[in-house]
C-alpha cells in the first residue's frame, strides 16, 4: 500500500475499512470520494467530480456492458452517498460524438445525458460527464486542489507543467466545462500516451488509475509534486504578496469590530434578499488582506470556475481604517454606502456588457466576498453553509493566487468567459432546481432558555423552518446538549444570563459574528415562584423581576440597536403567561411580572412599528410535559393552590380548558412560528396557546 509520506495533503486510505468494500468498485469509488473530499487542499465543498467503471448486465438484452458511475449534478464528493451518483452507459455517451455539432451544440448536448442513463435511480448528470465518459480509464478523479489551480493559472502555465512533471502530464488550455472539453481531454490522451494526468488551464487537475486505491495514489502525488514545487517558489520568494501594507490588529480587536460592523454589511448585502453571513481571520486570509499586493489582485477576480460562481467575480475591499470608531452606525454607514453602491454599478456594467440574447436576467449585484483590510473577510450568502462555503473558496483563491504569483504571475479568466459561465443556462437550469426556501430562511433567531423546555422547543420549530438559531441559557450543559441536536452550520450557543446587559451583549456579538445580526428574538427564559402574598419576599420579587421584566428591557433594547443597525424588520416575542391576565391565588410576584412582559411589549409594539420591528407576545398554561419550570417548589406550590397532589397538576391542567388538550412546548413554539412566519402584519397581540381559558381571554 503506502510507499511515501505526503507533506501537503492527507493520506486518508484505511485498508481495514477499504477491505470491507472490496469487490464492489462503486463502494470503493465512494469511499474514495469522500476521503478525497475531506480534505479542503484537494478540493473544496462541491468541487470537483469522481467517477469508476463497472461491468454490468444490460436488463433489456442480458449482456454484459460497461457503466461509468459519477457524482450527480451538484453534489459533493467529501459526502457522496449511492443516491447521489448517475449510472450512464459508457458506450452511449461515447456515441453522443456521432451527433455532437459543435460549442454552439453544447447545452443540447446535455439533454441528450438522459438517453445513456442505465440506473434509473440516477441523480442528474453533471456537464463533468463527458470529461470522464470519453476517457478509457476504470478510476477517475476531477479535482481542483489549491497548488494544481495555482499551476493552471499561472501565465506559464504550459511549461511551468513540463517542469514540474516532464512528459507524465498532459495539458489542455482553458475551455469551458462540456462536450468538447471531453473531446480535448481525449485528444490530449492520443497524442499522449502513457501519461499520468492532464492539467486543464484555469481549471483543475484530472487523474485516473486501474483501481480506486491506484486512481487515490496518483491524485495525490500529483498534488504533492506540485505543491512541493511551490512551496519551493515561495521560500525563494522573500515576500510573499508584495508583504504587508497594514499591520493586522490584534485578534480580540478584530473580532470585535467584526461583530459591529456585521449587521451594516448585512443590511447592505441585503438589498435584494436577506442574507446570512460569516468572518473569517485566519491566517492565510490575514496574509492576503494585509497585503501590497491586494489592490492589484483583489479587481482581477479568481480564476478557477468553481470558486467565482460561489465568491462572485470580484470582492469588495472596503477603504476603513483598522483604527475606524465603529460606534456611530449613522457615520459607518455613510463611509460604506457609496462603496456598495459603486460594486453594485460596475456588476450591473459586467452584466449589461457581457451578456447574450438567451442570458437569464442578472442576479443580485451585491458582493459575496467583503474584505476589510487588518480585520479579516465577510462573506454574506442565502444561507451560512453557503456564505461559509463561500469564505472557504475564496481562501482557495488566495492559496491560488499565492502559489502563481511564487511560479510566476496570477492570471484570471477573462471578463466575457467568466459571465458565459456564471450565466450558463444550465447553470441557470440547476439554481431553478434548487429546493424551495423555507419560511424562515435567511433569518437568524435567539432564544433565550433554550436549553431545554419551551425555549428548546422554539428553537427546534424555528431551525425545522428554516432559521439559523442562537441557543443561549445559563446552563452551558444544557446548551452543549442542545446544540448537538441540530445539524453543521444551524445553530451556535451562547451561555447567557439575562439580569446582565453584559453577559446579553456577549450573546448579541455571537449572533453577529456567527451569522451577521438576528432578526427574531424569542425570550422564553424564566421561572415561577408560587407563593402567599406573606410567604413572598423581596428575594423573591426582585427575582422574578430581573429575569423576566428586566431581562425582556434589556433583551428587546440590544436587539434594536442590531436590527436598526440592519435596517432590516424584525420579531421580539415575549413568552409571558396566562397570569398576566388572570388574578390566581398565591402568585402575586409571577403575575405582576407576567403582566408586566405583555404591557411593555404593548408599549414596543407601539414604539418600535415604524421600524417594522413586531413586538407580540404568547401566553402559554400548563406546559407541564416537558417544561422547566414544573420541576421543584413551583409544582408543589401550584398543587397546594388548588388543593390537589402534584401526580395530579397534569390532569388538573388538561382537563380545565375548554378544548380538554395537554399543551406541550411545541405548542408554544408553533405560536411563536405563526407570528414571526405568517402573521407578519400583527404587532402589540397576544396569543393565547392554552387549550382555551376563559378567564383569560384578552377581550
Amino acid at each position: 500500500m503506502q510507499t511515501k509520506a505526503f507533506k501537503h495533503v492527507t493520506y486518508l486510505w484505511d485498508e481495514g475499512k477499504a477491505s470491507t468494500l472490496s469487490g464492489d468498485e462503486v463502494a470503493l469509488f465512494l469511499y474514495r470520494s469522500n476521503i478525497l473530499g475531506a480534505d479542503l487542499r484537494i478540493t473544496n465543498y462541491g468541487g470537483g467530480n469522481t467517477s469508476c467503471k463497472t461491468i454490468e448486465t444490460d436488463p433489456l438484452t442480458g449482456e454484459k456492458v460497461e457503466v461509468m458511475w459519477i457524482k450527480g449534478s451538484g453534489g459533493d464528493i467529501g459526502t457522496l452517498t449511492k443516491k447521489g451518483i448517475a449510472g450512464l452507459y459508457t458506450e452511449r455517451l461515447r456515441n453522443l460524438k456521432k451527433v455532437y455539432q459543435g460549442l454552439h451544440d453544447e447545452d443540447r448536448m446535455v439533454g441528450l445525458f438522459e438517453h445513456c442513463i442505465y440506473d434509473l435511480d440516477s441523480k442528474a448528470p453533471s456537464i463533468d460527464t463527458p470529461l470522464h465518459g470519453l476517457l478509457p480509464f476504470k478510476h477517475i478523479d476531477h479535482l481542483h486542489p489549491d497548488a494544481l489551480i495555482a499551476v493552471a493559472a499561472a501565465k506559464d502555465s504550459k511549461s511551468i507543467t513540463q517542469e514540474i512533471w516532464g512528459d507524465a502530464m498532459g495539458w489542455v488550455p482553458w475551455q469551458r466545462p462540456g462536450f468538447d472539453l471531453g473531446l480535448q481531454l481525449e485528444k490530449c490522451l492520443e497524442e499522449n500516451p502513457g501519461i499520468r494526468g492532464i492539467v486543464l488551464e484555469s481549471h483543475g487537475l484530472f487523474t485516473w488509475g486501474d483501481t480506486s486505491y491506484d486512481c487515490y495514489i496518483n491524485s495525490l502525488e500529483v498534488i504533492e509534486m506540485a505543491s512541493e514545487y511551490i512551496a519551493n517558489k515561495i521560500k525563494e520568494n522573500a515576500s510573499v504578496f508584495g508583504g504587508d501594507k497594514i499591520t493586522a490588529e490584534p485578534p480580540n480587536v478584530r473580532m470585535e469590530k467584526a461583530a459591529q460592523l456585521m449587521p451594516l454589511l448585512r443590511g447592505l448585502c441585503s438589498s435584494n434578499k436577506r442574507m446570512i453571513g460569516h468572518f473569517s481571520d485566519s491566517e492565510t486570509v490575514m496574509e492576503y488582506i494585509n497585503s501590497n499586493d491586494l489592490e492589484r489582485l483583489a479587481p482581477m477576480g479568481t480564476s478557477c470556475p468553481d470558486h467565482f460562481l460561489r465568491t462572485k467575480i470580484q470582492p469588495l475591499v472596503l477603504n476603513l481604517d483598522t483604527k475606524e470608531d465603529l460606534s456611530d452606525p449613522k457615520e459607518i454607514l455613510k463611509k460604506l454606502q457609496p462603496a456598495f453602491d459603486n460594486y453594485r454599478k460596475e456588476y450591473e456594467e459586467y452584466y449589461e456588457k457581457c451578456k447574450r440574447d438567451s442570458s437569464p436576467p442578472m442576479r443580485d449585484p451585491n458582493p459575496v466576498i467583503i474584505i476589510y483590510p487588518g480585520i479579516g473577510m465577510f462573506s454574506f450568502a442565502r444561507n451560512k453553509q453557503t456564505a461559509r462555503v463561500a469564505s472557504e473558496f475564496y481562501v482557495n483563491a488566495i492559496n491560488v493566487m499565492r502559489g502563481a504569483e511564487a511560479i510566476s504571475e496570477y492570471t484570471s479568466l477573462p471578463r466575457q468567459e467568466a459571465f458565459d459561465i456564471e450565466y450558463w443556462l444550465l447553470e441557470e437550469a440547476k439554481l431553478q432546481r434548487m429546493p424551495k426556501e423555507k419560511p424562515l430562511s435567511r433569518k437568524v433567531a435567539l432564544i433565550t432558555g433554550a436549553g431545554g423546555g419551551i425555549g428548546k422547543a422554539i428553537a427546534d420549530k424555528l431551525a425545522d423552518e428554516g432559521a439559523n438559531v442562537v441557543l443561549t441559557d445559563i446552563d452551558e450543559d444544557r446548551l452543549k446538549e442542545a446544540e448537538a441536536t441540530f445539524g453543521k452550520d444551524v445553530a451556535s450557543y451562547g451561555v447567557c444570563d439575562v439580569t446582565d446587559a453584559k453577559s446579553i451583549a456577549e450573546a448579541y456579538r455571537k449572533a453577529c459574528l456567527e451569522f451577521g445580526g438576528v432578526d427574531i428574538v424569542v425570550h422564553s427564559a424564566g421561572l415561577a415562584i408560587s407563593k402567599p402574598l406573606e410567604a413572598t419576599s423581596e428575594k423573591d420579587w426582585e427575582l422574578l423581576q430581573n429575569v423576566l421584566v428586566k431581562g425582556q428591557f434589556e433583551l428587546a433594547k440590544q436587539a434594536v440597536t442590531i436590527m436598526k443597525k440592519q435596517g432590516l424588520d424584525g420579531d421580539f416575542i415575549s413568552i409571558a403567561s396566562k397570569n398576566g391576565l388572570v388574578a390566581g391565588p398565591n402568585n402575586v410576584g409571577y403575575g405582576t411580572a407576567k403582566a408586566a412582559q405583555q404591557h411593555m411589549a404593548r408599549l414596543l409594539a407601539a414604539e418600535l412599528g415604524p421600524n417594522r420591528i413586531r413586538v407580540n407576545v404568547v401566553n402559554p398554561d400548563g406546559v407541564i410535559v416537558g417544561s422547566k419550570i414544573w420541576e421543584g417548589e413551583w409544582a408543589e406550590g401550584r398543587a397546594k393552590a388548588y388543593g390537589i397532589s402534584v401526580e395530579e397538576l397534569p390532569a388538573h391542567y388538561a382537563k380545565r380548558n375548554l378544548l380538554n388538550e395537554i399543551i406541550y412546548p411545541e405548542d408554544i413554539a408553533n405560536g411563536v412560528f405563526a407570528l414571526v412566519a405568517v402573521l407578519d402584519k400583527s404587532t402589540g397581540n397576544i396569543i393565547n396557546v392554552d387549550g382555551g381559558m376563559a378567564n383569560a381571554f384578552v377581550r
